[in-house]
């Protein structure tokens, strides 16, 4: 019966496809007898057949509507933008044909009207105020099985060609997606046209990470649609979750700062705030991590082969970036100038709906391609240049094909240079044009826009706005710097004064001369202040300088964020204390300490608890009575009254279980080693960083290794099994990180193969780390390790996904460690190692003498040097680090009562009740972390924008 409805469904389509066609077809031929070709080629040839393309396109049902200067009503998505080349100009000096740009004629008749002939050759475009079309416009396309059904069938034969006998799993998913994907382009569209009606104030999250994952599951779940589509997906001989196991992690980002980037833009859609997130689509991602020989491998992450369901391609929205060139000074105005450059690409737009959950609110984060700026050169293609034909479309594309690209050499630094302007340009452009159809004077800016830079890689959009408002739009100095600082704030990320990104004087002179300029001026003028408030303290300017007076000079970008922005904040409460008083130590006396604030990061509970922890989620709900935890996680607080109920606490304890079998299951299929899901799980998966020390870690399972083969069959049996898991990827230039990786892997080689050994000690390394391998990894975590040096995580959201899935900490006193053992109470987590004030000293210290090796840590080093896991010279630069390198990151230190805390989890985890107290009391007290209150707080003290919630009727 299925099968016969499918087909007659075919069959509909088919007759309607064939209908159109019919109707195009006489449409042409109309048009082809009232303009006819010239007999040689010329530019009105070129504009006919321009003519009938778009002629033919306004046939189909209203889409869009694009003004002839490029701009455009946001509640829209428009058709490609046509370009023509002019065909068969033989002679070497013909001119390249340049089109003029032509005004289009959108349909705004419906299909039925077009069947009947009814809208003739150009329909009437639809009023605004049209009743009819408001009517069609805001009315949402039902749920109900029936209809989700169609439409899934209608994707699977219209847009990929495929018959319910040729569907297979892969064409399930993208036919779902797309009739997602319908659903979420509608709220898209009421959700922008609303926020353009009432002039919102909008804030514009620039972020060079976007690690958002999955998005089939996320929007099932955000519409409220998961059983729907369980049940159609169901009824054709697919499980819903193999569907979802389609697609592939969107490759936008590596680590925590692209992950909170998705999290913010998830928390402002599911509390209407109006706001978009910026960023770059690249191509292959930054790289697919394979372990070969135990050694990390970087390979293309080619996650756009398939069909990308989740972005729109917008044509219509690009902005010419300009590199290189020279400079021509107003004769009029001092600080005006022209930059005229030869080398221009186009930043062309992607748009990337973020579904709301529990409102009709969708977001956006829209991602920039690069391409080449101009057309295709058919008289240079015929004279056998055809890189010159193309525009070097090549040199283009490699702008955004990966993210952060090796800098280790000269190219690679520009390159990752010119990104970044790519990226803040094209955004600064984009703003803007959307800003001047409120009509309001560019004075006004900050009233209507709020831009948050990401940490330093968007910094360059500083001067970028500057060179706008100035060089375009004629606004004075003072106009510009009092527009621009009013509108940029700055998160900042780190307190390694090794990881603030600078750039050469030199190399930003040669690819953006006006910015550099502008930077000197900014620069400047800064200095000038300060020495006004703090006349001859030479020191103070020199330490202040956005200028850093190396060889070459240094722009330090930290710097100029924190001299261009009306707010700058840490990202935890102890890393906001230690930037002030640390690296940014002298703006605090300059500008004064209210400048710099405090917004400890979060997470969104829809992605980290409700979608990837499924059955813990269903318990939480059972005990709130809804689900209005998942927008609301100070709800979660009602556990607490659960941790004496001997009936609920064994069903917490069988989810964890169920969790662990999964993530046991995973692991198989991923790195083919069988671990059990009854020992203790021990995590840590994050970027593999020297100050994260994976090599701690690394080395305290070699000393466990070293006891447990001390010990008679009869001891090791009454040990604890533990499985210790690691994933994370290394900077394809790092080498001491790829050098531990290396270590884990022939550390677990060993390990694993060891008879003796057998379940009580297993070693995993989860290769190519991402979204996806989280959402297995975290809700299955006994225990998680967080144990960057004191001092040097700025916060970490690693860690909060873990406790809000029930795990427990084993961690340093550093990042947001600290505040997450004031809320759920230090009892809930291991603390060990020096505190961040001790750091300094035993750094001192280290750096002029060589203290003998704890008994535990020498252990280790012998099993190492012994060949146990290979060769020893392979790792006898690791070992030099510690014992003769000054153990930059207090390993010998910290080693002792890390070994310490191991013990004590061991001895917890043996009483069950106590931990799984521990657990459920973790998971109540931890509403602080949701990104949801962090969002709220930047909207209030930072932003100042209002929820803007669109109804859904």
């Amino acid at each position: 019966m299925l099968l016969l409805l499918l087909e007659t469904a075919v069959s509909v389509i088919s007759f309607i496809y064939a209908l159109l066609s019919l109707l195009s077809a006489q449409a042409l031929s109309a048009q082809a007898h009232a303009h006819p070709y010239p007999e040689t080629p010329c530019k009105a040839h070129a504009i006919v057949c321009l003519r009938l393309r778009i002629d033919n396109l306004s046939r189909i049902p209203p889409l869009e509507r694009t003004l002839a200067d490029g701009s455009y009503f946001s509640n829209s998505i428009p058709l490609s933008t046509a370009k023509a080349t002019t065909p068969g100009a033989h002679e070497p000096d013909v001119p390249s044909v340049q089109p003029t740009p032509l005004k289009r004629v959108v349909s705004g008749a419906a299909l039925k009207e077009l069947l009947a002939g009814g809208a003739g050759a150009h329909p009437k475009t639809p009023s605004r105020e049209d009743s009819e079309f408001k009517t069609y416009w805001h009315s949402e396309i039902t749920r109900d099985v029936a209809t989700i059904k169609n439409s899934v069938v209608m994707h699977l034969t219209a847009t990929f060609l495929r018959t319910p006998t040729s569907m297979d799993s892969g064409y399930a998913y993208l036919a779902s997606a797309f009739s997602v994907r319908d659903r979420l382009l509608q709220r898209w569209n009421l959700t922008n046209e609303y926020h353009d009606q009432i002039n919102a104030k909008r804030v514009y999250y620039m972020s060079l990470e976007f690690l958002i994952g999955r998005t089939f599951d996320n929007a099932l779940l955000a519409l409220e649609l998961r059983d729907e589509y369980s049940k159609v997906l169901g009824d054709v001989g697919f499980r819903l979750e193999d569907i979802i196991d389609e697609e592939r992690d969107a490759a936008l980002g590596n680590g925590g700062l692209g992950r909170l980037a998705a999290c913010y833009v998830d928390s402002m859609a599911c509390m209407n705030y109006p706001g978009w997130g910026y960023g770059l689509r690249y191509r292959y991602g930054m790289f697919q991590q394979q372990i070969i020989n135990g050694y990390q491998v970087e390979a293309p992450d080619c996650w756009l082969d398939s069909p990308n369901p989740w972005e729109f391609p917008r044509p219509d929205v690009t902005y010419p970036i300009k590199f290189y060139g020279h400079l021509v000074r107003d004769p009029e105005v001092s600080y005006r100038y022209k930059w005229e450059s030869n080398v221009v690409y186009d930043a062309m737009a992607f748009d990337v709906p973020v579904p709301g959950y529990g409102t009709a609110n969708v977001g956006n984060i829209r991602l920039w391609s690069c391409k080449t700026n101009g057309l295709f050169d058919l008289n240079k293609f015929n004279a056998g240049d055809y890189n010159g034909a193309t525009g070097g479309q090549v040199a283009a594309q490699i702008l955004t094909d990966v993210l952060y690209p090796n800098d280790n050499t000269n190219e690679g630094k520009e390159l990752r240079l010119r990104q970044e302007y790519l990226f803040c340009s094209a955004t600064l452009q984009d703003i803007i044009a959307r800003f001047k159809r409120t009509g309001r004077p560019l004075t006004q800016l900050a009233e209507m826009a709020a831009i948050q830079l990401n940490d330093t890689h968007p910094t360059l959009g500083i001067p970028e706005l500057m060179r706008i408002l100035i060089d375009e739009e004629g606004l004075t100095w003072d106009e510009a710097w009092a527009t621009t600082t009013k509108t940029f704030a700055f998160t900042n990320h780190t307190v390694l004064p090794e990881a603030m990104e600078k750039w050469p004087v030199p190399m930003l002179d040669k690819i953006l001369p006006r910015h550099m300029g502008i930077i000197y001026d900014i620069n400047l003028f800064f200095l000038q202040s300060v020495e006004k408030r703090f006349p001859g303290d030479r020191d103070l300017l020199r330490n202040i300088s956005i200028i850093e007076e190396s060889s070459p000079q240094q722009v330090r970008m930290a710097f100029l964020a924190c001299v261009g922005s009306h707010r700058v904040n840490g990202v935890a409460a102890i890393h906001s204390d230690i930037i002030k008083q640390t690296i940014f130590s002298d703006f605090v006396r300059v500008q004064g300490e209210d400048k710099f604030i405090n917004k400890t990061n979060g997470v969104a509970p829809r992605r980290w608890m409700n979608e990837c922890n499924p059955d813990m989620s269903e318990l939480i709900t059972e005990v709130v009575g809804d689900r209005s935890w998942v927008t609301d996680l100070t709800k979660v607080r009602a556990l607490e009254a659960k941790v004496d109920d001997s009936s609920f606490r064994q069903r917490w304890w069988d989810a964890k279980q169920k969790n662990k079998q999964r993530l046991a299951e995973y692991i198989l299929a991923t790195t083919g080693i069988r671990v059990s899901s009854e020992a203790l799980f021990d995590v840590q998966v994050k970027r593999i960083h020297e100050y994260k020390r994976q090599l701690m870690n690394i080395l305290g399972v070699i000393y466990r290794y070293h006891c447990l083969k001390q010990m008679s069959p009869e001891e090791r049996a009454r040990e604890l099994p533990r499985v210790v898991i690691f994933a994370g990827k290394a900077a394809a230039g790092y080498w001491v990180a790829k050098q531990v990786i290396k270590l884990i892997n022939s550390v677990a080689e060993v390990v694993n193969s060891d008879e003796e050994i057998g379940d009580v000690l297993k070693v995993v390394f989860i290769p190519d780390y991402s979204v996806t391998a989280a959402e297995h990894i975290i809700p299955a975590s006994d225990i998680s390790q967080h144990i960057s040096t004191a001092g040097t995580e700025a916060s970490g959201t690693s860690n909060m996904k873990f406790v809000l899935n029930g795990g427990i900490i084993l961690g340093t006193v550093d990042g947001a460690n600290i505040e997450i053992g004031e809320e759920v109470g230090e009892e809930q987590i291991f603390f060990f190692g020096c505190l961040a004030h001790e750091v300094a000293d035993f750094r001192h210290y280290l750096r002029f003498h060589q203290p003998k090796p704890d008994a535990a840590l020498q252990a280790a080093f012998d099993m190492i040097q012994r060949n146990t896991f290979g060769e020893a010279h392979l790792f006898q630069p690791l070992i030099d680090s510690i014992l003769r390198g000054g153990d930059v990151y207090l390993l010998s230190v910290d080693f002792p009562s890390y070994i310490e805390a191991h013990k004590a989890v061991e001895s917890a985890y043996r009483k069950r009740d106590d931990w799984i107290t521990k657990s459920i009391l973790s998971v109540a007290r931890m509403s602080k972390f949701s990104s949801d209150r962090s969002i709220q707080e930047y909207a209030e003290e930072v932003w100042n924008i209002e929820p803007a919630p669109v109804s859904s009727q």
